[in-house]
């Protein structure tokens, strides 16, 4: 129905939007909205401070009904009394969020045993992020490429904090992945100095995947980074591969040092040793890459035998005469 205004003009009238809710919507829940019901918590209270946000969580009864029986002896728990653990959380805005969570404790009515509502959905044992939180700065270090000192602002904590918590993720998500080497037949090794300092150099073997760019699908990924640059320290890492993996890679990108050669060939059995193709860049400044080489295996039968690739001074552009 229409109904006129005081000015002389018209309007509809939709009752139906004052009484039905739209279905596309649902109530505000800030557990939800912060994505706590993963974490198996739940907001009782909220404070907003200057610098972070504080939210008052209590963590869900187990839907087992085992929460309050002691697991030693099967007698029913008393509640003792409650601890509380503060969690720094995934920002929001870019506002630090810390949870503050309420932990309840049971005092066995048996044997006197004492324990606490579990809480390794929200964060490990003695962690100082949550699940959430952590998930978040792996994020934002790995897809986003930000500082660990970034990180650590937007969490709220200090530096060693963020450090720690995104190293020991990044190893169990990353590094200890059972897959992460699968289908590797190109790698590149180089040296790379991470840190200088005065009493000399701080330097890294870099290890990286080359089997995309070789065959197009996509860019080189890195594969590892260890201390150290002998012989002893690519030669410890191949062999903590198993041999099967070994023996199906196909090219060993590389520049003219001869430590990381011999620890390829030292790595694998003789005949495999043999079909390994080690290449070197001659281009100062740029990273190694797999270009075809001749081997004993790959040259065709007619062809002449291939002559040693010649490197070239970092000092002196490729082809450039080397008399005084």
């Amino acid at each position: 129905m229409s109904r006129s205004s005081e000015d002389g003009g018209s309007y509809a009238a939709h009752l139906e939007d004052l009484d039905v809710p739209d279905a596309t919507f649902g109530c505000p829940d800030l557990t939800t909205f912060c994505r706590l019901d993963e974490l198996g918590l739940v907001v009782v209270g909220q404070r907003l401070e200057p610098d972070r946000a504080v939210l008052a969580c209590r963590v869900l009864e187990a839907d087992d009904g085992t929460e309050g029986w002691c697991r030693r002896c099967g007698c029913a728990g008393r509640p003792r009394d409650t601890v509380t653990r503060e969690l720094a959380h995934e920002p929001l805005g870019w506002r630090p969020t810390t949870l503050l969570v309420t932990i309840r404790r049971y005092r066995c009515t048996g044997c006197g045993h004492v324990w606490r509502q579990d809480t390794s959905r929200a964060a490990e044992p003695r962690a100082r992020l949550s699940r959430r939180g952590l998930a978040w700065a792996l994020e934002a270090i790995v897809c986003q490429h930000l500082s660990i000192a970034r990180v650590a602002q937007g969490l709220g904590v200090v530096w060693n904090t963020a450090n720690d918590a995104v190293l020991a993720e990044g190893r169990r998500v990353l590094i200890n992945d059972p897959g992460r080497l699968n289908g590797v037949k190109v790698i590149g090794v180089d040296e790379h100095v991470w840190r200088h300092t005065r009493r000399g150099d701080k330097y890294v073997t870099v290890i990286i995947d080359l089997t995309p760019v070789r065959a197009g699908t996509g860019p080189a990924r890195l594969l590892d980074v260890i201390p150290g640059r002998s012989k002893a320290v690519f030669k410890a890492w191949l062999t903590q591969r198993p041999q099967a993996w070994r023996e199906a890679v196909e090219v060993v990108a590389m520049d003219g040092f001869t430590g990381f050669k011999t620890a390829a060939a030292f790595s694998r059995p003789p005949a495999a040793a043999a079909a390994v193709r080690t290449t070197r860049s001659t281009v100062p400044g740029e990273p190694c890459t797999p270009v075809p080489t001749c081997s004993p295996t790959s040259r065709p039968p007619d062809s002449r035998p291939c002559s040693p690739s010649m490197s070239t001074s970092r000092s002196r552009p490729p082809g450039a005469s080397t008399s005084g």
